[in-house]
């Protein structure tokens, strides 16, 4: 579990902004938070008293709860709503009468999470928008660097690290957008009573409801949602997609730190990554937990999608496991934002190790370049057989593609040893990737304007 591990892991696992905000006593502030809307609403509309909404509020103190106390009742009647409720009365005095009035446990358990998602949906944007800009700045200073493209973990053609970190980039700013649009989703109120339909309030229910919202900021449903878990379901899907293309950076990241490759490396500091061991050890520590944390994430999706399928009006088990699965997706999402956040603003390139790893091949990597021109003349088919021909001879003798093609009567038919040496040049075969990294560049800057 996330809280056992935190003692020993600290912030690998999560950020403790983070824990904080899901943890026990956050979630009894967020519960109170609910009870106090609901009975200054419940003043606001003339349902009780003024006065005893006042009582009421002053009562509300998580420090003056027994938590513990709390806990225990807890695991006896299943939820922590019933001794807290009971506390918070006797507090109050005798207002406390008035404590709770018309409301159901879901209404406080739903709406105080809706308060918790909302401060957790802050954090993540602050390091995921932050990630957002380090890889703008990273792209752009490195939009021509021309480097290794690899399908299949082999060359494959040239690009450039600045088409790199943007194809990574891309769709980072896509999550951002998705990422406000499900929080502001998710800030609606939910109170409905039993079974939603407020009975208890007779023709005041939908009045109370409104005054709710407008005590907390949240939207008011047209429909009471305590049986429609699609809200939930979203968040987590949203931060399974960001865990999802955060990992696809940090797995970039952990290839490319190899120590044959050794292109980029995470941001080092003395012992950082080191091996019990092995002294010289620097291994890709920031990567491997986004990468962790992100399998935990997407291992915990599935239960806010199983518990979208309630029974009825009140859900015998797949409402509960958002218990389970909630905090501590926003938990681990939280640590693979700040790990990537990390890497992408501390990140080292070796421009000439790229240089080096790119001409490894001896030219092999621009073959299609030479194929591309040589098919002008011959054909496709025919200038890829002759390409693929040469190909095949370079790597069997280990001399470069150019000495081959420049002793290859097809090719030299067409192309002497200097225009060659032209098309066999990685820098001039690097397609659209300039123009890849200024759309999405630009594309950026307007996401990080709206941080601002």
């Amino acid at each position: 579990m996330i809280a056992g591990a935190s003692e020993l892991f600290g912030e690998l696992y999560g950020t403790s902004a983070m824990r904080a905000a899901f943890a026990p006593r956050a979630r009894l502030r967020a519960m109170l938070a609910v009870e106090v809307a609901l009975a200054r609403a419940e003043a606001r509309v003339g349902v009780i008293p003024a006065d005893a909404a006042a009582a009421i509020t002053a009562a509300a103190d998580v420090d003056r709860l027994d938590v513990d106390a709390i806990a225990g009742a807890t695991q006896h009647v299943g939820y922590p709503v019933v001794p807290l409720t009971k506390q918070l009365a006797q507090l109050a005095g005798e207002a406390g009468r008035y404590v709770h009035w018309g409301a159901t446990t879901q209404d406080i358990l739903d709406t105080a999470t809706v308060l918790q998602l909302d401060e957790g949906f802050g954090l993540l944007e602050a390091d995921l928008a932050a990630t957002v800009a380090a890889l703008a700045r990273r792209a752009r200073e490195h939009r021509d660097d021309v480097m290794a493209g690899r399908t299949h973990l082999q060359h494959a053609l040239p690009v450039t690290l600045g088409y790199k970190l943007a194809v990574c980039l891309a769709p980072l700013l896509e999550h951002l957008e998705r990422l406000r649009t499900v929080r502001e989703r998710v800030r609606t109120v939910q109170f409905g009573g039993a079974v939603g339909t407020l009975a208890s309030l007779g023709e005041r229910g939908r009045d109370v409801v409104v005054a709710i919202a407008a005590e907390l900021g949240l939207r008011v449903p047209d429909a009471p949602w305590h049986v429609d878990r699609s809200s939930f379901a979203d968040a987590a899907c949203t931060l399974g997609m960001i865990c999802g293309s955060l990992a696809k950076f940090a797995t970039d990241v952990v290839l490319l730190m190899q120590t044959e490759v050794g292109e980029l490396a995470e941001p080092h500091a003395p012992g950082r990554g080191g091996s019990s061991t092995m002294p010289q050890k620097r291994n890709p520590i920031a990567s491997e937990y986004v990468l962790a944390a992100a399998r935990g994430v997407h291992a915990l999706v599935p239960l806010l999608l199983g518990a979208m399928a309630g029974d009825h009006e009140r859900a015998t088990g797949p409402w509960q496991a958002e218990e389970i699965a909630l905090p501590q997706i926003f938990v681990l999402s939280s640590a693979a934002c700040a790990q990537a956040r990390a890497i992408a603003e501390g990140m080292t390139v070796d421009v000439a190790r790229m240089r080096r790893n790119l001409d490894a091949t001896g030219g092999l990597i621009v073959s299609e370049a030479v194929s591309m021109a040589l098919a002008e003349r011959l054909g496709h088919a025919p200038a890829h057989h002759v390409v693929q021909q040469a190909s095949a001879a370079a790597i069997e003798s280990g001399r470069p593609l150019l000495d081959i093609l420049a002793e290859t009567d097809e090719v030299t038919a067409y192309f002497d040893r200097a225009a060659l040496v032209r098309l066999l040049d990685p820098a001039r075969y690097t397609g659209e990737a300039g123009a890849v990294v200024d759309r999405v560049l630009a594309r950026a800057s307007r996401a990080i304007a709206h941080e601002e």
